[in-house]
């Protein structure tokens, strides 16, 4: 039997990926040096990406410049620029040098975290890397820690886990077709992030089990008020299981009052979960330390590396007082799974839906080597203050309105020209025509959101390369664009 031909079997050859990868590190390098020479938002329309690539994967190999040239030429085309200096929209975000150069590592490496012995380093630098980031925001040893991929995905395990607390026998006999149980309820504040919605869905609880609390006039859940919908609930029948408050909401990026919020679920001995994705990060920065008082009295908590932290997607830190609970509720383990060592190790397939683990904290622990404590609170220090500039110029003038408070890097608001007597639909129309109107000027991309009925413009910083000089061109172009007709 002759040798198997080389060309179709195996993988790339050293001398070629070293080549090859010396060109994409090239093409990465002078893309991070000079993001700006893309438009921040794709132009692309529906479909254009789709109809430029062929219908079937090509039968022959082809050469890799060859890939990462139709790369460049096809798919970069259909990139939005997160990494763009002029990126204000959602929650500004970054992928930073050092971040990227370790996603590149954890794919050469190709660890699976399921079990502690299909990659020691996978199980142990996650626990180390979450401990570092959890003194760095002060809170208690206390909270355990484990990676998930999103905000969301942790908050649904966080409302697993108190479904595990208050529902009897959940894990085994599920809740449907049980008379013996009550209706159960999960609070949160109108403002809170849409995947609380998602999780009671899939959660089984049913979205009417979610009562959304009112906030107040800075779009803070309504402590009181939160107090009064449990004792309500309680009076009718329906059992308090969860509350959700946030520390930086998603529209405005608000401060509920958690330790008011904790104090009531202490006395009706509801699990309380803190929503920290984006607004946990400033507490590294000891002058925002407070914006997390009230989070060491919670059960569970998560913040996101990959909004404020200067981590490429996705890695999100889930913290929880009670991860015997939520072991509890989803440890699994079959026979071709079991190992020697099982009494001595924890294993991340415990702590979730998903078997498979990706090796999530190498990013995080180089990016908090490479940075420092010190560097990454002089970078958040800096994006707060563009913040408040921007959100000066506005207060100053008199055909804009700032909409909501300014409690880290992200300013709301809307033109409001000056001289006439304007409906809410007209300014809706004026603000809308606006947004698009920035945004198609390639310098910036902004989002928006409805306060109160208004539509509002969101600018947020929090890119690494963003400068004094693009959150004044952002003021620059609302200016000169409103005035245009």
């Amino acid at each position: 039997m002759s040798d198997p031909d080389r060309r179709v079997l195996g993988d790339m050859d050293p001398e070629t990926f070293r080549r090859e990868g010396y060109r994409a590190i090239d093409w990465i390098a002078d893309y991070l040096a000079h993001p700006e020479r893309y438009p921040v938002l794709s132009r692309v329309a529906p479909g254009d990406i789709a109809r430029s690539l062929p219908a079937e994967a090509p039968e022959q190999g082809e050469a890799f410049e060859s890939i990462l040239a139709d790369f460049d030429r096809l798919i970069v085309p259909g990139i939005t620029h997160w990494n763009h200096p002029g990126f204000f929209a959602y929650f500004a975000i970054t992928g930073s040098g050092p971040g990227v150069l370790a996603e590149a590592l954890s794919a050469a490496l190709n660890a699976q975290g399921m079990l502690w012995r299909t990659s020691p380093s996978v199980t142990e630098l996650e626990e180390v890397s979450l401990g570092w980031l959890r003194r760095l925001m002060g809170l208690p040893d206390a909270f355990e820690g484990v990676i998930y991929d999103t905000a969301s995905i942790s908050t649904l395990h966080a409302l697993a886990t108190a479904r595990e607390a208050a529902v009897p026998a959940v894990r085994a006999s599920g809740m449907p077709g049980r008379p013996e149980l009550p209706r159960y309820r999960v609070y949160c504040s109108d403002q809170t992030h849409s995947s609380i919605d998602k999780a009671v869905i899939l959660l089984g609880l049913g979205h009417d089990a979610l009562r959304k609390i009112p906030s107040d006039r800075a779009f803070r859940m309504r402590a009181d008020l939160l107090a009064q919908a449990m004792e309500e609930d309680r009076r009718a029948g329906i059992v308090p299981m969860a509350a959700v408050a946030t520390v930086g909401t998603t529209s405005t990026t608000s401060v509920d009052p958690v330790e008011e919020i904790a104090a009531a679920c202490e006395r009706e001995g509801v699990w309380l979960h803190v929503d920290c994705a984006y607004g946990g990060a400033a507490a590294i920065v000891p002058e925002c330390r407070s914006a997390l008082a009230g989070v060491e009295r919670a059960d569970s908590m998560v913040v996101n590396p990959h909004k404020w932290l200067f981590t490429p997607f996705d890695l999100s830190a889930f913290y929880c007082r009670r991860m015997d609970l939520l072991r509890q509720a989803f440890s699994l383990t079959p026979e071709y799974l079991r190992t020697a060592e099982a009494g001595a190790v924890r294993n991340l397939m415990d702590t979730g839906v998903q078997l498979g683990r990706r090796f999530r904290a190498l990013k995080l622990w180089m990016i908090l080597r490479y940075f420092g404590a010190e560097g990454i609170r002089a970078r958040l220090v800096e994006h707060m203050r563009l913040a408040r500039l921007f959100a000066g110029w506005v207060d100053a003038h008199p055909d804009f309105e700032r909409l909501a408070p300014v409690p880290f890097s992200v300013v709301c608001f809307r033109a409001k020209p000056r001289g006439r007597e304007w409906s809410e639909a007209e300014l809706e129309t004026l603000n809308a025509r606006l947004l698009d109107a920035m945004n198609a000027t390639g310098e910036v991309f902004l989002s928006h959101t409805k306060l109160n009925g208004r539509f509002t413009l969101r600018l947020a910083v929090g890119n690494l390369r963003t400068e004094e000089r693009h959150v004044a061109r952002a003021w620059e172009l609302a200016r000169t664009l409103l005035l245009e007709p």
